[in-house]
């Protein structure tokens, strides 16, 4: 596998992605277990689960800059502490303070190794010359599927609670000592301590750069966050109460979507970047359409048609946007980068539950899931124009873009842009990424072009 000098090894984004999801699927299939064993009511775990959102934050808002200094060594720790945290919880949550203390260090250890995940795959994506950050969502969706039967057979054969924590504890062990050697086997990331530093720019003056795009993408991103969590946390609740099925039909609702978007993720990792914009606005557009149609379903088999549906259309858009959003971020910045975009985005993720369950006290279940399709219908209108004015257009900016293809022939972002949209003029074309950069912000320098000599 090719790789630009520093780039991360593609194997390091999905075994980071895989054990990510092994956690979060084990975590939400003993969550029940877990609230016996702390005997709370459901108000009370609805407050201890408040701390997650919580810890992840903060460490969401510094990890990115810790990942550009340390490298995917740090990812590697990050992935272990995570299962080590999962572990002492699963043990010590006894009642709701010392479970809200646990859930605070699991939010903090979830949230940093969320970015830390997220950059590699990035990273790797912009060093392999092809797509890898989908793919590597696709991982995470799977893993989660497979850890919640897992951890569903373990509690039927009366497994104790913490069983399946410390088998994903042993898997992100062996994750984390893989990710590292891949670490130790390449050339040190710019920015670590005693790293030869990367020639160009300065990650916080590139990030300075490209901040009022990250902000706007992040915020596209909380919307989709926002559709998916909704689905993914109320989809069983409107299963049983609106359809009357039973709790095994009820289940079906969450593993359906979280089946489908792994499928999705794994099916549109093999498209090329050019069609970024499209994907997006279509995934969305698909959300809507399959809300609705879950909104409007009066039997359990149209109704899981319609989460499947939306679940495809969401299953692509994060993954979509951050890779369109961060393709020409250098790695000095890609973590403080990849840490802005999705913590705002991750904004989304927890308010989409909330946002349920307000409009369905004032609304009804129907009418909280026709609210959920507004979000994804608001998304395929904006995601177009928001882009586009974050980033100055051609004709009014003084930037010269590159006409060096990348490596591997990975098109620029403002190519991937503007072929989104194909048949746009030239001149109408937004400039996404470090072309938007160049002669706006003097820290980004112009890249060489062809036609030019090289110096000797």
């Amino acid at each position: 596998m090719s790789l630009q000098p520093g780039g991360t090894r593609v194997r390091t984004a999905y075994c980071g992605f895989a054990v990510f999801g092994a956690f979060w699927g084990v975590w939400g299939a003993s969550v029940p277990a877990i609230r016996e064993q702390a005997g709370l009511t459901d108000g009370e775990l609805g407050t201890a689960l408040l701390f997650v959102g919580a810890g992840a934050l903060p460490a969401m808002l510094t990890a990115g800059r810790a990942v550009d200094r340390w490298g995917h060594r740090l990812t590697a720790l990050l992935l272990v502490l995570l299962g080590a945290v999962g572990v002492a919880v699963a043990v010590v949550a006894r009642d709701l303070p010392s479970l809200s203390a646990g859930l605070a260090l699991l939010g903090a250890a979830s949230g940093a190794a969320d970015v830390a995940v997220n950059a590699a795959a990035g990273s790797a994506e912009r060093a392999a010359g092809r797509p890898v950050i989908t793919r590597a969502h696709g991982f995470f969706s799977a893993a989660v599927v497979v850890a919640s039967l897992a951890t569903g057979l373990l509690g039927g054969v009366a497994a104790p609670v913490v069983v399946p924590f410390a088998l994903v504890a042993v898997a992100a062990a062996g994750a984390g000592l893989l990710i590292a050697a891949d670490a130790r086997g390449h050339s040190a990331s710019p920015g670590r301590r005693g790293a030869a530093p990367e020639p160009g720019p300065g990650g916080r003056s590139v990030l300075r750069a490209y901040l009022p795009l990250l902000l706007v993408a992040g915020a596209l991103g909380a919307l989709a966050f926002a559709v998916e969590n909704a689905h993914q946390s109320w989809s069983a609740v409107y299963m049983a109460d609106m359809l009357r099925a039973d709790p095994v039909l009820a289940a079906a609702g969450p593993a359906v979507f979280a089946a489908v978007v792994a499928l999705t993720r794994f099916a549109a990792g093999s498209l090329r970047s050019g069609h970024a914009m499209t994907v997006l606005i279509l995934g969305a557009v698909t959300a809507a359409t399959g809300t609705v149609l879950l909104a409007s379903a009066s039997s359990v088999p149209p109704a899981l048609a319609g989460l499947a549906l939306a679940a495809a259309g969401t299953a692509v858009l994060f993954p979509t946007l951050l890779g369109l959003v961060t393709a020409d971020v250098p790695d000095s910045a890609r973590g403080a980068a990849t840490s802005v975009m999705t913590t705002v985005s991750y904004l989304g993720f927890l308010a989409g539950p909330v946002y349920v369950g307000y409009w369905a006290q004032s609304a009804g279940l129907p009418g909280a899931m026709l609210a959920v399709s507004a979000l994804a219908g608001a998304l395929a209108l904006l995601t177009w124009p928001a882009l586009r004015a974050a980033v100055p257009l051609r004709g009014e900016s003084a930037a010269r873009p590159s006409t060096r293809p990348p490596a591997g022939g990975r098109p620029s972002s403002e190519e991937i842009a503007r072929g989104g949209h194909g048949g746009l003029a030239e001149a109408d074309a937004p400039v996404v990424g470090r072309d938007a950069m160049v002669g706006q912000h003097p820290e980004v320098p112009e890249p060489e072009r062809l036609d030019e000599p090289a110096e000797k």
